[in-house]
């Protein structure tokens, strides 16, 4: 197993098991560091859902600077497994897993999040199919975080206010249009 490193808030400098999943790409440390430059260092009291959580690393790191509540939810059973026992080894009570499909999950929500992380797997159009769905599980002034293998100017009704490069991988901070 390979290990990723949570970077600021309470558990700042722990280190994760990542498990070995065909196309897992865990959100690079100065991605991250720059998405919660972006949204504040601190998510006192918010509401946030990592839906393609795989090495849970954004989901983790939103718990570890305040948020009351983050759910995540993940399809292949040998990352629940290593997101079941991060949550376990950082006794993180505000982190609810769900083992379950991503389009599955945001179709039948009943809950809206202040913040959604979409770190899909690249190039099977799971960006297509979850951006009608956006309404249901983002508050309307919420945030959307997006990595994807090209730039975007938005997605459903959420538009790009910031974005950056690191490698292959293209970031997104969007907001809704009605925000």
């Amino acid at each position: 197993m390979s290990r990723v490193r949570i970077v600021g808030g309470q558990w700042r400098s722990r280190q994760l098991e990542v498990a070995h999943v065909t196309g897992l790409r865990p959100t690079p440390d100065r991605v991250r560091e720059t998405l919660f430059n972006w949204l504040g260092q601190e998510l006192d009291g918010l509401r946030c859902l990592d839906l393609f959580a795989g090495s849970g690393i954004l989901g983790f790191e939103a718990a570890s600077r305040g948020a009351a509540h983050v759910t995540l939810v993940e399809h292949d059973p040998r990352a629940f497994a290593a997101l079941q026992q991060a949550a376990k080894t950082l006794q993180a009570a505000q982190v609810e897993l769900i083992r379950g499909d991503a389009v599955k999950f945001a179709a039948s929500a009943t809950d809206r999040f202040d913040v959604v992380f979409l770190d899909p797997p690249y190039h099977r159009g799971w960006l297509e199919r979850i951006a009608p769905l956006l309404g249901r599980i983002l508050e309307p002034d919420g945030w959307l975080y997006v990595e994807a293998e090209a730039p975007l100017r938005g997605l459903g009704g959420w538009s790009t206010v910031k974005q950056g490069r690191a490698g292959q991988v293209h970031f997104h901070l969007m907001r809704g249009n009605a925000a």
